[in-house]
């Protein structure tokens, strides 16, 4: 897969995790049938940096201790993207 498509499906991951909390929070602001945590969190790990958006600016999940982890999850792309730079900048097979 070209890394063009990569980033695309990376960054549409990050947008579908994005809308998700924005969809739940007008849900539970309506009381209509909300997302499960299961699946938010699913999105999360997936696409952390959209989610962390999300519960940013909807005011979203923010006090709920177990998305405490959509914040360890961006810390893991973080590391798993340096880990990805430095193995191509030093060329290590692995």
């Amino acid at each position: 897969m070209p890394i063009s498509y990569a980033i695309a499906a990376y960054l549409l991951l990050n947008l579908i995790s994005f809308a998700a909390f924005g969809a739940d929070k007008r849900r539970a602001l309506r009381g209509k049938w909300r997302i499960k945590e299961s699946t938010l969190l699913l999105l999360s790990f997936f696409g952390p940096f959209g989610a962390v958006a999300g519960m940013r600016l909807f005011r979203h999940k923010t006090r709920k201790p177990k998305f405490i982890a959509v914040y360890l999850f961006a810390i893991l792309h973080v590391v798993v993207f340096i880990v990805l730079v430095w193995k191509d900048v030093l060329h290590m097979p692995f």
